[in-house]
Formats: C-alpha cells, sequence, structure tokens
C-alpha cells in the first residue's frame, strides 16, 4: 500500500496557483469562476491529505456563503473521509470534490491537469 503525505513541488505550485485564482474570483464576486478554480485545486490535491482537506474546508465554507444546504452536507461528509482516503492513495482521480458528484465517482481529468500529472 502506498502512503501519500508530501505533494510533490510541481503540483503544490499549481495547486497555490489555482487557491489564488480562487481567492481572487472570489473578491470580485466572480462565484462562478471562483468554483471552478476550487474544483481545479480540488483535482490536484486531491491525492495528499492536507490539500485534499483544505480544499474540501474552502468548499464548505463556499457552501455556507452561497447558503447551499447541500454542498455545506455534502462538503462535512467528505471532510470526515476524504483526507484518509488521500493518505492511503485511495481517490476517486479526477473528482471535482462537488457535492454536485457522487464522491466516489472517477472523472475525467483536464488536459493541463493531467499533464502536469505526467510530469511529477
Amino acid at each position: 500500500m502506498k502512503f501519500n503525505a508530501k505533494i510533490p513541488k510541481p503540483l503544490k505550485q499549481a495547486y497555490n496557483e489555482e487557491l489564488k485564482r480562487y481567492s481572487f474570483c472570489l473578491e470580485n464576486k466572480q462565484y462562478s469562476n471562483a468554483w471552478y478554480h476550487l474544483e481545479r485545486s480540488h483535482i490536484i490535491g486531491q491525492s495528499y491529505p492536507i490539500e485534499h482537506t483544505y480544499s474540501h474546508w474552502l468548499m464548505l465554507k463556499f457552501g455556507f456563503m452561497q447558503k447551499d444546504a447541500k454542498e455545506v452536507l455534502g462538503q462535512i461528509i467528505r471532510l470526515l473521509v476524504g483526507g484518509w482516503k488521500s493518505f492511503i492513495d485511495h481517490v476517486p482521480l479526477g473528482n471535482t470534490g462537488s457535492a454536485n458528484v457522487p464522491p466516489l465517482k472517477s472523472m475525467p481529468i483536464p488536459n493541463d491537469i493531467k499533464n502536469l500529472f505526467n510530469s511529477k
């Protein structure tokens, strides 16, 4: 069994860039773009417990801001189990982390992120 503890530097840089874009969009009230970047941060960081958990934490906060009960409940559930699944490398790759998609469903990975994964 493989244990994921630390995100590789190239992925960490891309993850942080998505979070910067999320924050910028959020500050400028571009909510759908903000969510898009949050989902991308989830895809990049989901195999690493700290980044995975943090993406879900931000999604939970976003759900509260948007008064979206389904998202809030979905994120609470994901926060309880997501980090452990990352640690033991048992995550559905490409999953955006949103409560609108099944938590165990693998999804297509955007090409730019796929290229990033292949270069790590």
